[in-house]
């Protein structure tokens, strides 16, 4: 049955929940799936609706402007939407491309709610296989010389794409600060490591020199301090004393997979919440 998923997260205060609902209720709308949570420390609420759409009495445009009184009154960041509304999804890829594999066979299995509108590469590596795809194939190469004009030729790709998120699919550049301010939380990458430990390059490397015992991956919104963004999903392995650095990337790789495809499908279900350098993730 189709869905009207609402989002939403304000100040906490007593009956924030029955005043949503009896909103919904007032336009005819049937709960279909409710999630909410009250931060204590922060003093702050957050919530996702999935209303069953055929039920509510107003048309979408319509149901927006009725409840942003009540929005505003609550102090709230919010978003009201189709479930049916596909986001549009732009893939950023160096020259691993496991990531970028997975994400374009889940995306081709129905397992992605959303429209991939193009991957931009800077190396031409995995031209073919977007190709394959029928997807357009972006090279864009990066250097110390043209960081600025290139990302500013991405930015228009993404604009001209009407790009609702962008995945950095083991995309090996670093987001200029401002990119990461205009495009906040609409930037998505996976880091090959558990973070906080073990930030930038090579981390399994040095977490093979520091024989760590499990070894994982972190899926986080790109902010303007690196890989300091707000966390997703993580997925951990065990590592074994007799794994060789090769062994860590091979398993870390099953990690980055896992992470990023379900930060993204979470993503797209309107199922993660940020405030501030956290998230809520109302997990399916």
């Amino acid at each position: 049955m189709p869905k009207t998923l609402l989002k939403l997260s304000c100040p906490d205060r007593v009956g924030l929940l029955s005043r949503i609902t009896a909103f919904i209720a007032e336009n005819g709308g049937n709960l279909d799936e409710v999630h909410q949570f009250t931060d204590s420390q922060a003093g702050w609420f957050f919530t996702r609706m999935a209303i069953e759409a055929e039920t509510l009495r107003l048309p979408l445009a319509d149901l927006r402007a009725e409840f942003a009184p009540l929005a505003a009154d609550l102090q709230a960041q919010w978003s009201i939407r189709r479930e049916s509304d596909r986001m549009r999804v732009v893939l950023m890829v160096s020259r691993l491309g496991h990531c970028l594999a997975d994400l374009l066979w889940r995306w081709r299995a129905g397992e992605l709610g959303c429209d991939v509108a193009c991957v931009i590469g800077n190396h031409e590596d995995f031209r073919s296989t977007v190709e394959r795809e029928g997807l357009p194939f972006h090279y864009i190469p990066v250097d110390a010389t043209n960081k600025d004009a290139a990302f500013a030729e991405m930015e228009r790709i993404w604009g001209d794409a009407g790009a609702d998120l962008i995945v950095l699919a083991r995309y090996m550049q670093v987001v200029p600060a401002a990119v990461c301010e205009r495009w906040e939380g609409r930037i998505m990458n996976i880091h090959h490591s558990f973070l906080p430990s073990f930030v930038g390059a090579n981390p399994y490397q040095r977490a093979w020199e520091r024989g760590v015992k499990l070894i994982g991956a972190t899926c986080h919104y790109v902010t303007a301090d690196l890989d300091q963004g707000p966390i997703v999903e993580q997925e951990v392995i065990r590592a074994e004393h007799f794994h060789e650095p090769a062994d860590l990337l091979r398993l870390g790789r099953d990690c980055e997979r896992q992470a990023l495809a379900r930060g993204v499908r979470w993503h797209l279900s309107d199922r993660v919440l940020l405030h501030g350098k956290r998230t809520v993730v109302f997990r399916d």
